[in-house]
């Protein structure tokens, strides 16, 4: 299970569509390799239209010379950090971290989607609060978003932590 923290900085609010229009979206699909690991970042759009499903994924794929290897990690190899850049809204990932082992099969990718869940203290704003829960609800406000992801895990003692990033908008 994965828990999503926020963390609200200046509020300004909903951008309008000319400051939407301005950011670039650089990257949708974003991948990394580090000895026998491929880490990939996807999101499946630019653009998304407020209300519809926000798609974003994460894999890691073996591609070493054994069948299979395994690896261990906390509730999943995924973090999903997403920070809001008009309203200057970083939205934290965080889980449970029971140590659990997955076998990754050579060639096959090991695939997980971002699934929106949050949380906010009393200390927040009500437009922080209101922000983070449709962002808990699966409803991302209209803005522009970089998801900062990684993938950390451990095989053969040895430490793995792979970061990348994607961007996109939500639009009315």
């Amino acid at each position: 299970m994965s828990l999503l923290i926020g963390c609200g900085t200046t509020g300004t609010g909903a951008p309008s569509d000319d400051k939407l229009d301005q950011e670039e979206v650089s990257s949708t699909e974003s991948e990394v390799q580090e000895e026998d690991f491929i880490y990939r970042l996807v999101t499946e759009k630019e653009e998304y239209d407020q209300g519809s499903d926000v798609q974003v994924y994460a894999e890691l794929e073996y591609v070493g010379d054994e069948d299979s290897v395994e690896i261990t990690h906390a509730a999943s190899p995924f973090y999903f950090p997403i920070y809001e850049v008009s309203r200057e809204y970083d939205i934290g990932y965080s889980m449970n971290e029971p140590l659990l082992t997955t076998v990754l099969k050579k060639g096959e990718p090991l695939r997980e989607e971002y699934t929106g869940s949050g949380g906010f203290s009393g200390e927040d704003s009500e437009e922080f609060k209101e922000f983070i829960q449709q962002v808990m609800d699966g409803d991302f406000p209209k803005g522009f978003y970089e998801v900062h992801g990684y993938t950390n895990f451990n095989y053969k003692e040895q430490n793995y932590q792979l970061d990348l990033e994607v961007q996109f908008k939500v639009k009315n």
